[in-house]
């Protein structure tokens, strides 16, 4: 069965892709709880004010959950970090922590969906997500806790200011109901982004083969760099159910190498950790092709997606995007006959019999051209009949003569006897 890529983006193949990247989902994907999106979170000012450094001291501030309605109301606490930058944040990037002030003992941890930051916070009595995961908001009241925040020391270089919000996973904050505040990070830079796309370069002949050539770029904007290697992988999908048998290189380490499958992606020679603005364009050729086993039998349009992420730690793709491009089946040079043994009538100075070099038309037939002095004819076992210099013509015309000459002695031969006879 050929790969499937569901995600794939269709672009028409020839034009430059710019790869888009994809952002987490937020409390929007969660389910909400009796129809009851009505609570409000507020947020106090943080102490001690001021941007936070790296590994540095960390501000704590009030967070209130109030409960308009004359019905208890459950909360799922869900912090959410938005931050500014290309690099995606690990868990301990982010330093948190959450005490009860005026609800029931508190617990706390820190989780990732979908590449976003996350951190919750339960009744020490249950666990995240489970069935005492909540906080049972009483009707017309509230609950407060105090929230720390803080630098990881790790936190990506190329990553800015980010913004913390107190939603919940269970949808039961009214919209527009949660308060967010945005931290500010010390020093300042000024923050860019990862930009990664694909140029076709050709696709057709190349020697005996049909190949496509394909350039995919990396350049990264702004100040900082990333603090992990970058891992890119691909996919390749085509219209139908025959298996493709598709041949990939890519250019490195001064010349082509075979990338080998792995639960049906092809991975990339990593970009190394503090790729940044400084590096100008990465630019990695790739080239593909269709092997002797592919059951595609004409010209194909193949659709291939690239997928990069970090390497380590919170991998979930920073860049996903496609490119097409038009494939031909390999198809195989046709032999040419060996050379007679007979002596050649041909001048000396004649030119030698090239290689024919098997090409493809657009219609998926074969064709074969060379430069040769002789014709080639193909039979179904795939022998060739062979007509010009060195043919054994002289040879039938000498047989002939000669049994023309035997015809004579022995009529001959057939008179004398009656003479004799006689």
């Amino acid at each position: 069965m050929s790969v499937r890529t569901a995600a794939a983006i269709a672009v028409v193949a020839g034009v430059v892709t710019t790869l888009l990247p994809l952002s987490a989902t937020a409390a929007s994907a969660a389910p909400a709880t009796d129809d009851h999106a009505v609570l409000r979170t507020e947020m106090g000012a943080p102490v001690p004010s001021g941007p936070l450094t790296r590994g540095g001291a960390t501000e704590s501030f009030d967070l209130t959950v109030k409960n308009p309605t004359g019905k208890a109301v459950t909360y799922n606490p869900w912090m959410l970090v938005d931050p500014t930058g290309p690099s995606r944040l690990k868990k301990d990037d982010v330093v948190f922590k959450v005490e009860a002030v005026d609800a029931p003992a508190t617990a706390s941890s820190i989780g990732q969906q979908d590449g976003g930051w996350q951190g919750t916070f339960f009744p020490a009595a249950g666990e995240p997500g489970g069935d005492k995961g909540g906080f049972d908001i009483p009707a017309n009241g509230k609950m407060t806790w105090k929230v720390t925040i803080g630098l990881g020391a790790n936190y990506p270089t190329n990553d800015g200011d980010f913004s913390l919000s107190a939603a919940s996973y269970n949808n039961s904050v009214a919209p527009g109901g949660a308060d967010s505040h945005t931290f500010k990070v010390d020093p300042q830079i000024k923050t860019g982004e990862l930009k990664t796309w694909f140029k076709q370069i050709s696709s057709g002949k190349d020697g005996q083969e049909q190949r496509a050539y394909l350039d995919l770029n990396y350049q990264a904007t702004g100040d900082g760099t990333f603090g992990t290697a970058l891992a890119t992988s691909l996919s390749l999908s085509h219209p139908g159910e025959q298996e493709a048998d598709f041949h990939v290189q890519a250019l490195f380490d001064g010349r082509w190498q075979e990338l080998k499958a792995e639960d049906s992606r092809y991975e990339l020679p990593r970009i190394p950790k503090g790729f940044g603005a400084a590096d100008g364009v990465h630019t990695l050729p790739l080239r593909v092709s269709l092997g002797n086993h592919t059951e595609l039998t004409k010209k194909t349009t193949i659709t291939m997606e690239a997928e990069v992420r970090h390497a380590e730690g919170n991998s979930y793709p920073l860049k996903t995007g496609s490119v097409q491009f038009p494939l031909v089946p390999f198809a195989e040079t046709v032999p040419t006959d060996t050379p007679s043994t007979t002596p050649s009538t041909a001048p000396s100075t004649a030119p030698s019999v090239q290689p024919a070099v098997a090409t493809s038309t657009g219609n998926g037939n074969v064709t074969t051209t060379g430069t040769t002095t002789t014709t080639t004819t193909a039979t179904a076992t795939g022998s060739l009949a062979h007509t010009g210099a060195g043919s054994s013509t002289g040879l039938y015309a000498g047989l002939a003569a000669a049994l023309v000459v035997l015809g004579a002695a022995a009529a001959w031969l057939g008179r004398r006897r009656r003479g004799l006879s006689a």
